[in-house]
């Protein structure tokens, strides 16, 4: 049986890592590793390839969501969890049974305009978007087919 596509949110800092940082990656690509929250951790494993990520700039002014990514590869240990010099290393988390998982993520587009939350607030067919919920802070999270198709027209964006 054939899965469905299934639409994500992805946020990153952009001092951190940006839209522009993964378009300026070798093959347009890059691990999406240092998650270390069980649920969003869970999102990622839930994640298939060819599934569609909207990329969303957070901490920044405005916070938006600014393109598009495809997962290329699915969840695999994030090797950062064993590396004792990184700030997402844990102790608690071993080799043979590792915690945390990354998916690798690839460039497709930049929006022209990126649609802030402000804007996104602004459209009542999103108003149940994860995103959108109060407290809602998951850095990975699920999209419903109607909201990723919604966000591409009011981003004048083709789908991938």
């Amino acid at each position: 049986m054939i899965r469905e596509r299934r639409y994500w949110l992805m946020k990153s800092e952009p001092r951190v890592f940006s839209i522009e940082d993964l378009a300026r990656s070798p093959r347009r690509t890059t691990c999406w590793d240092g998650v270390r929250n069980y649920q969003a951790r869970n999102f990622m494993r839930d994640m298939a390839v060819g599934d569609q990520v909207l990329f969303y700039h957070s901490n920044a002014e405005p916070a938006a969501v600014v393109g598009i990514a495809e997962v290329v590869r699915t969840a695999h240990p994030d090797e950062t969890q064993f590396d004792k010099t990184s700030h997402h290393y844990d102790p608690a988390s071993t080799p043979s049974a590792p915690r945390w998982d990354m998916v690798d993520i690839q460039y497709r587009q930049t929006f022209k305009s990126s649609l802030s939350l402000d804007r996104l607030r602004q459209e009542p067919k999103l108003k149940n978007m994860v995103l959108l919920r109060k407290g809602s802070r998951l850095s990975v999270q699920p999209v419903t087919e109607a909201e990723w198709m919604l966000i591409l027209a009011l981003a004048g964006a083709r789908a991938s």
